[in-house]
């Protein structure tokens, strides 16, 4: 059972053991490797069946070439009721009314437009300026929202302008933050179609996802729209609206650390980590905030109030929502963790993978696996950070990490 874990994570099958039968001793010895294990290959074999396949003598490239011919089928029908939905063909615009529409929680602890456009001021992207058209900065800031601009900029400034905005940040106090709803931003004039067309063929979507601002930016797609790209544009926004509602709780609770300006910059570099480790990964934020949200009552008051309430804790289920816009995509449901191993190697049924392999055409010895193992190291995870004794583990690194040091006065 261990090996097939180890093929789908890709990773060493000893260190995978160890790890796993430290965690099953301090679990109590509830095999959750073994059940997990089970369940995917159950589940992986009924989608093989839904799709026509035979799970007993499918290859791998058979099965990707199957997935792809599925995504692309749903995305037609995704795309018809989108547009169906917002009157428009475009599908940026019927992607962002369908976000904005979602019954998802879009609540966020995010970076105040004044603070942004101040530290904008200080440090004025240029070439953003130059491709956008404008002689001043001035002018840019009074016709341009300041979040898209910040979006251009990590497209098109040079690392150096990027470390110095990154390193403003280390200066920001909680009061600069706001609670508010999450944005989404569709800049569509004639000068963000020529930035855009550049900038969407080198970073292969058109999804730009700002947690600390609590943003996401839609950029204009290329004249020559690549296959599936509602169903990718929207799942990767819909992953991106869960990233950011994890790192706003998590910026909630370091409002009392008095380096705030330096958890900002790590939600903005990466996904925040624990010091506590599991399987000799360091425990993510957003792990955490996916237990809480599908484990409501392991909710600890003492530990999370007054900054975090209980449902501040949510985690959407991306597959869920999408079913619930087209009902042919229920198909994808469950599948975010599953897999076929073949000759050692995973293929993923995540539906984000699949979708980008689709959109960029990729070929099987270059699929994409990264969202099926990102899924699976946090299911594997959360199987045993349910039992007590993990649980009080964890929560006692998170509490001296975030929750027990005051602010500086």
């Amino acid at each position: 059972m261990t090996r097939i874990l180890s093929d789908i994570l890709g990773t060493n099958e000893h260190h995978l053991r160890v790890g796993i039968t430290g965690l099953e001793r301090a679990s109590g010895g509830g095999s959750a490797d073994v059940r997990l294990t089970a369940d995917v290959l159950q589940a992986s074999k009924q989608k093989l069946r839904d799709l026509g396949l035979d799970p007993e003598d499918t290859t791998g490239p058979e099965l990707y070439a199957a997935l792809k011919q599925r995504l692309q089928a749903d995305d037609q029908r995704l795309a018809r009721v989108l547009q169906k939905a917002a009157g428009s063909r475009d599908v940026v615009a019927s992607v962002a009314h369908a976000l904005t529409v979602a019954d998802v929680s879009k609540s966020c602890f995010a970076l105040k437009t004044s603070v942004l456009k101040s530290l904008l001021k200080k440090l004025p992207p240029k070439h953003v300026m130059k491709q956008l058209g404008y002689r001043s900065l001035e002018s840019m800031l009074k016709h341009e929202q300041p979040t898209n601009l910040l979006a251009a900029a990590w497209l098109l400034e040079a690392p150096t302008w990027q470390k110095a905005f990154r390193d403003a940040y280390k200066r920001l106090q909680a009061t600069d933050f706001e609670n508010r709803t999450i944005a989404i931003l569709t800049p569509d004039s004639t000068r963000w179609q020529n930035l855009a067309q550049t900038a969407v063929t080198a970073q292969k979507h058109n999804v730009m996802a700002l947690k600390e601002l609590g943003a996401i930016v839609l950029l204009p797609l290329p004249a020559d729209v690549p296959e599936a790209v509602t169903t990718t544009t929207l799942t990767l926004a819909l992953h991106s609206m869960n990233e950011i509602r994890a790192a706003s709780t998590y910026l909630k609770l370091c409002q009392v650390k008095p380096l705030f300006g330096r958890e900002v910059q790590r939600v903005v570099a990466d996904e925040p980590h624990l010091g506590a480790e599991l399987l000799d990964r360091p425990v993510s934020w957003q792990m955490l905030q996916r237990y809480f949200a599908r484990f409501t009552e392991a909710f600890r008051s003492e530990l999370f109030e007054p900054h975090i309430q209980s449902e501040d804790l949510s985690w959407h289920n991306v597959e869920a929502v999408l079913a619930s816009l087209e009902p042919s995509l229920a198909f994808w449901q469950g599948t975010e963790h599953l897999a076929l191993v073949y000759d050692h190697q995973p293929v993923s049924f995540n539906i984000v993978d699949v979708a980008l392999a689709a959109c960029n055409k990729l070929p099987y010895q270059n699929r994409m696996v990264h969202y099926l193992q990102h899924s699976m190291w946090h299911e594997l995870l959360l199987q045993y950070l349910q039992h007590e004794r993990v649980e009080q583990t964890v929560l006692g690194h998170m509490q001296t990490e975030l929750v027990a040091e005051p602010a500086l006065i």
